[in-house]
């Protein structure tokens, strides 16, 4: 059996979906599944632009036979060695004993670290930036992605269709359910948010890398892009694309508040609702977050996407509530940047959670910090709404000066 996709006359999607898969790399939830993407180019040769993941490999190998229909398969061209992408590698050899192996020297350094092949380099076919492989009517040139988000990735770009094949970039999470392409959905009003949270919990650490990738991919002529995870871009790419820059220069999308908090009894999440009150009814726009229910994922890529963040905890154990503590960690190290922050506090009798969210998130580049920093005993008290007016006035404020900047 086979379940494959044509995308041109030569081209063929060949990979396949789980939608069984809880957690994405044991740490991102991936309610909608994901898709391993991987094509096949029936050219004079044949070429084969990656694998897949173990957990669906007998349907991806299935599918590859059926594209071949009898034929060999001259090359496999390795873009990211990342497992989820690598893993039927060797059954890929074992079929087609005379594929090559086109890749790059990191590459060639993580196949032996990955896989224990007998003379592996006897198989390869080395390429470096620039370098092109002629396939009959294509030819392929190689573009390298170092940390985007691997050391070792690189992009394809064939220049006969213009088609991008984007190893990890332009990626989504979510199995693709029949639809293969972006313009076959509503992209925007039902896969966008799992595309930001696959690039800002995926990528969003590695923004300069992206933003020079960009740069270099903007002088092709290009009409389609293939990526690894979920939907082939064929029209409005520069839909895509124009979230990928706001996003590899950590610029937020839109003006609003994201609000995160940890409460245990509820009092400091009241203090947060009333802020997002008072913001709503001044016609801000304000989202909030429980960080002890909603996945962190969710929260990062909401960070990302909007320009003004607060952060209200409890004091724990004379620190950071625990899922706080670990959410800031993580914002921390996806390289949040060009944000305004506030915080909130509360303890019962020593509140030390404000400063010590401040330390941690003073250390992320061109971030402001709002000096107003309420501070809670226990409970609001009346008199501390003028206390929230007041950080609600300040993030306004900041949000109107910065508009447009």
């Amino acid at each position: 059996m086979h379940c494959t996709r044509k995308i041109t006359d030569d081209l063929t999607w060949v990979g396949a979906n789980d939608r069984r898969l809880a957690m994405f790399e044991g740490v991102y939830s991936v309610p909608y599944g994901v898709s391993y993407n991987s094509y096949l180019l029936a050219d004079e040769k044949t070429v084969l632009f990656d694998t897949v993941d173990k957990a669906v490999s007998r349907r991806f190998l299935e599918n590859v036979t059926y594209a071949l229909s009898g034929r060999a398969l001259d090359y496999l061209i390795i873009q990211h060695m990342e497992p989820d992408h690598s893993a039927a590698l060797e059954e890929i050899m074992l079929r087609y004993p005379n594929v090559k192996l086109v890749c790059n020297s990191r590459t060639q350094t993580m196949l032996k670290q990955f896989f224990n092949i007998n003379d592996i380099d006897k198989k390869l076919h080395l390429i470096a930036e620039g370098d092109t492989v002629c396939t009959g009517r294509h030819t392929l040139s190689f573009i390298m992605a170092p940390m985007v988000h691997w050391p070792e990735v690189m992009m394809t770009y064939d220049s006969t269709d213009k088609v991008l094949f984007s190893a990890d970039g332009f990626g989504t999470f979510g199995a693709l359910n029949g639809a293969l392409f972006a313009d076959e959905v509503d992209f925007n009003a039902d896969y966008m948010g799992e595309a930001r949270r696959y690039y800002t919990n995926i990528v969003g650490k590695y923004g300069t890398q992206v933003a020079a990738l960009l740069g270099r991919t903007s002088k092709l002529d290009i009409e389609m892009i293939c990526p690894l995870h979920g939907f082939v871009w064929r029209q409005r790419l520069p839909d895509i694309m124009s979230k990928y820059e706001l996003w590899s220069l950590y610029q937020p999308e839109e003006n609003g508040v994201m609000i995160a908090y940890a409460s245990v009894y509820g009092n400091t999440e009241n203090a947060a609702e009333i802020l997002s009150s008072i913001l709503r009814n001044r016609g801000v726009k304000s989202v909030m977050f429980d960080v002890s229910v909603t996945p962190a994922s969710e929260i990062i890529a909401a960070a990302f996407r909007w320009s003004h963040l607060v952060f209200a905890s409890t004091t724990y154990n004379a620190g950071i509530f625990v899922t706080m503590e670990a959410l800031i960690n993580d914002l921390v190290c996806h390289n949040i940047q060009n944000r305004t922050i506030a915080v909130i506090e509360n303890g019962s009798w020593a509140a030390t959670s404000g400063g010590l969210m401040r330390e941690k998130l003073g250390k992320c580049k061109s971030v402001s910090i709002i000096e107003q920093t309420v501070s809670i005993k226990s409970a609001l008290d009346n008199a501390q709404l003028a206390e929230l007016e007041a950080m609600a006035d300040a993030l306004i404020s900041d949000m109107e000066n910065t508009a447009g900047v």
